[in-house]
């Protein structure tokens, strides 16, 4: 990494905090900080949200979230209420007064983003709207976590009966999850197999399995990736980490097969250097079969 990059990127970060005002006591003359104004815009785009998912959608330290929590109760802005589905679990959610300082960010967030490119020309407005989009993209797709987890997680369930609602969707005579090919938490926990969940910003995006056939040889199964998550290289990042994890187990080979209707996927195996084989299995959804050694 060039020292000229890592300067570019702090001479950024500058002027763009000082620019939209990150720096200011009263964040868009609301009489608050940005902090407690995101916090506060957060709870209410999400029409409320448990503790744990707000500190991992914003990145906070628990210390740091429960100091503005406690201040925007305080104010009479959040309140927080237990979680009917985990009584463990409390909710925080907008009060009356909330909502509508929440409008008023929401309406004057549109008026400083206006006021933004309005100082630019039009040519100069475009490039800095498709800048910001690239840049947005890219810090999303650095953010994706892929992690090792029960393939009978609530989240892995969840990534699991997604991606067999969207085969269901594709396949032309759809798709019966126990038909020949059933998935069994069991074969995809160590030493057997392995299960790994992609997150963007602490919400499931991706999953994938590794599976063990015979000495040396595995299996890759069930990769994903959330439709609105596609295009920051998920399903790259979930490859990865299962091909890291055969070769931490002593695979030499890894096979995985795929239907003719899931183009994207073939092409990302071809790009990953897999090579079509013979069928090796029964799957009666799979039309190619893959190999590559590890």
């Amino acid at each position: 990494m060039q020292p000229s990059d890592i300067e570019q990127v702090r001479r950024f970060n500058r002027a763009f905090t000082k620019r939209i005002g990150v720096l200011d006591e009263s964040y868009l003359a609301r009489g608050r900080p940005l902090g407690e104004a995101r916090v506060l815009f957060e709870i209410g785009l999400a029409g409320g949200i448990g503790l744990q998912a707000l500190r991992e959608r914003l990145g906070l330290d628990s210390g740091y979230l429960s100091r503005l929590m406690r201040s925007l109760e305080g104010q009479g802005m959040v309140e927080l209420v237990r979680d009917e589905a985990d009584a463990r679990a409390r909710l925080a959610k907008l009060t009356i007064v909330g909502k509508k300082e929440f409008e008023a960010y929401d309406r004057l967030s549109d008026v400083a983003a206006e006021g933004l490119l309005g100082s630019l020309r039009e040519p100069d407005r475009k490039l800095v709207v498709e800048a910001m989009a690239q840049i947005e993209r890219l810090l999303r797709a650095a953010s994706v976590t892929v992690t090792l987890e029960p393939a009978d997680s609530a989240d892995a369930r969840f990534c699991l009966e997604s991606y067999y609602a969207e085969l269901a969707r594709r396949f032309p005579a759809g798709f019966d999850p126990l038909a020949g090919n059933n998935f069994d938490p069991a074969e995809m926990t160590p030493p057997k197999g392995w299960f790994v969940v992609a997150r963007l910003d602490g919400e499931p995006v991706g999953c994938g399995a590794l599976k063990r056939l015979e000495d040396g040889v595995g299996e890759v199964k069930r990769v994903w990736t959330l439709p609105s998550a596609r295009g920051l290289g998920v399903a790259s990042r979930i490859m990865d980490r299962l091909e890291a994890q055969a070769v931490e187990a002593e695979f030499t080979i890894l096979r995985l097969d795929t239907n003719g209707t899931l183009k994207e996927a073939q092409a990302m195996y071809a790009k990953r250097g897999y090579r079509p084989i013979p069928r090796y299995n029964d799957n009666p959804y799979a039309e190619h079969w893959f190999e590559k050694g590890v």
